[in-house]
This record gives structure tokens, C-alpha cells and sequence, in this order.
């Protein structure tokens, strides 16, 4: 197991106290008050959650996901965010991140683990690579209105 404590944050500071980490994945959120309106809405529509690690009581990497059941997937947990602060790349928190999150969702009797990832983000994509996840499907969207 990880030598990083793993951090569910679920109360409003431990959320807002995400934000300068998630926003650098997330740019377009303006603030931490709309990270925290967004987050309280998807935990309560979707059960998402977000954890964290800390460096000298700071966060330096997050993730957010959620579990669910698809009928192509089954149970199945989905990575909606994984962001490390470019600072602290490198020294295993967001693998731990991701170890964690793969525990919890066996323990959770998931079948499969899922993340998307833009296709600009190759060292991402190295990373993923490297934890043993392949590219089982494109992804395709389209603007349809305001975000």
C-alpha cells in the first residue's frame, strides 16, 4: 500500500481546500465557491467523490470519481478527475491516488476501472500506460450549448 495518506474530502473546507490543485486540471472553474457548488451537486446526483494527498499539510494531487453501474461495464469506478501539482510529479502521489482508487473499487465489487483522458496529454497517457491501463475506446463529444 501507499506511504501517502489518502484524504477523502468531504466536508466544504476540505473541498474548497482542493481547489488551487483542481483548477489546474479544471481551469474554468473561476473560484472555489462554484468547485464546491459543482462538487456538492455531483456527490448528490452521482455519489462522487473527491480524495487527496498532502505535502506539509497542502494538497498537491486529487482525484474525483465516482461508482456506478453501465450496462456495457457493469459496476464499474470512473475516474472523472486526476490532477498532480507539476511540482511534485514524479514522486509517486498520484500513482497512489490511483492505487487506491483501483482497492476501493474491488472492495466496492466493481468489475472494471474506467478514466478518460485528453488526447493532448501524453505524459498522462504514459502514466496510465505505465499502471497497466490500455485504450479500450474513443471518446467523442460535441458543444451543444453553455457550459
Amino acid at each position: 500500500m501507499s506511504a501517502f495518506e489518502i484524504k477523502t474530502a468531504e466536508a466544504e473546507n476540505d473541498i474548497r481546500h482542493c481547489f488551487p490543485v483542481m483548477q489546474v486540471l479544471r481551469p474554468h472553474l473561476k473560484d472555489a465557491d462554484e468547485f464546491l457548488t459543482r462538487a456538492r451537486r455531483q456527490q448528490a446526483q452521482s455519489g462522487w467523490k473527491l480524495i487527496y494527498v498532502e505535502d506539509g499539510g497542502v494538497p498537491v494531487a486529487c482525484s474525483g470519481f465516482r461508482i456506478s453501474e453501465w450496462l456495457s461495464w457493469g459496476k464499474s469506478l470512473y475516474v472523472d478527475d486526476l490532477i498532480c501539482l507539476e511540482s511534485h510529479r514524479g514522486q509517486g502521489f498520484a500513482e497512489a491516488l490511483m492505487q487506491w482508487m483501483e482497492i476501493h473499487a474491488r472492495e466496492q465489487g466493481c468489475q472494471e476501472f474506467h478514466l478518460d483522458s485528453g488526447t493532448f496529454r501524453l505524459p498522462a497517457h504514459r502514466f496510465y500506460h505505465r499502471l497497466k491501463l490500455g485504450i479500450t475506446a474513443f471518446h467523442f463529444a460535441k458543444k451543444i450549448g453553455p457550459k
